[in-house]
């Protein structure tokens, strides 16, 4: 039997897009990206995108932010001096949280081919109490 795989539904629209530049110091041993530098990836795509609404993971509309989950979904190799058209869509809000849709595509020969696609569910924390705190309307409002 084989084990069900991942499948990302990866929306027709985004709320950020930005071009990320593949590092020499995010190569694996067999070349390419690395599974463990892609969640590096993701977290500074959503970082940027958060910066570009006036938020961050830690000042996040009078809370913060914690990730409770991601899924990764690979389809092609990613290669020193690749350039990434790295886009973020939101959705998926709950009184604590949201989901954040992510896509990554190699440029190449003016084509676009999907390299990553991914999902992280993302919950409001207050660290001083390190309980889970409500979703700020502030951010609700902007994508509702």
């Amino acid at each position: 039997k084989f084990m069900a795989r991942i499948k990302i539904e990866l929306p027709s629209s985004y709320h950020f897009s930005t071009s990320l530049p593949v590092r020499i110091t995010d190569l694996n041993y067999g070349g390419h990206v690395g599974n463990d530098r892609i969640l590096g990836l993701l977290h500074e795509l959503r970082v940027q995108f958060l910066g570009s609404l006036g938020f961050s993971e830690i000042d996040f509309a009078g809370t913060s932010l914690i990730m409770a989950d991601v899924s990764i979904e690979f389809k092609r190799e990613l290669h020193y001096g690749d350039v990434i058209q790295a886009s973020i869509h939101v959705c998926g809000f709950t009184r604590a949280g949201f989901e954040l849709l992510y896509k990554f595509e190699l440029i190449k020969d003016q084509k676009s081919l999907l390299a990553v696609s991914a999902k992280t569910g993302m919950v409001c924390y207050d660290y001083k109490t390190a309980k889970i705190s409500s979703l700020p309307d502030d951010f609700r409002k902007l994508f509702e």
